[in-house]
C-alpha cells in the first residue's frame, strides 16, 4: 500500500481506469463474436450492422489509448 497521498490518488485512479478500460475490452470481444457468428450464419443485414458498430468502437477505443493503434488495425 503506497504511503504517500499522490501514490494513494495515483491507485485509485489506475483502479478507475483499469475497469474502464476492461469494460469496453470486454464489448469489443463480445461484438467482435457476434460479427463472427452473423458472417458464420450468412445473415448479410446482421454481419454488416455489427460489423459498422464494430468498427465504429475499435477506432474509438484506439483513440482513447484502451487498444493500441497497431493491434486495432489488426482486429
Amino acid at each position: 500500500m503506497p504511503n504517500k497521498a499522490a501514490a494513494i490518488k495515483r491507485l485509485r485512479q489506475d483502479k478507475k481506469k483499469h475497469d474502464r478500460n476492461k469494460s469496453v475490452l470486454s464489448e469489443l470481444r463480445t461484438y467482435a463474436k457476434q460479427a463472427r457468428l452473423a458472417i458464420a450464419d450468412k445473415n448479410s443485414i446482421e454481419a454488416d450492422d455489427t460489423l459498422k458498430v464494430l468498427e465504429s468502437k475499435i477506432s474509438r477505443a484506439a483513440q482513447k489509448d484502451i487498444v493500441k493503434k497497431e493491434s486495432a488495425s489488426r482486429l
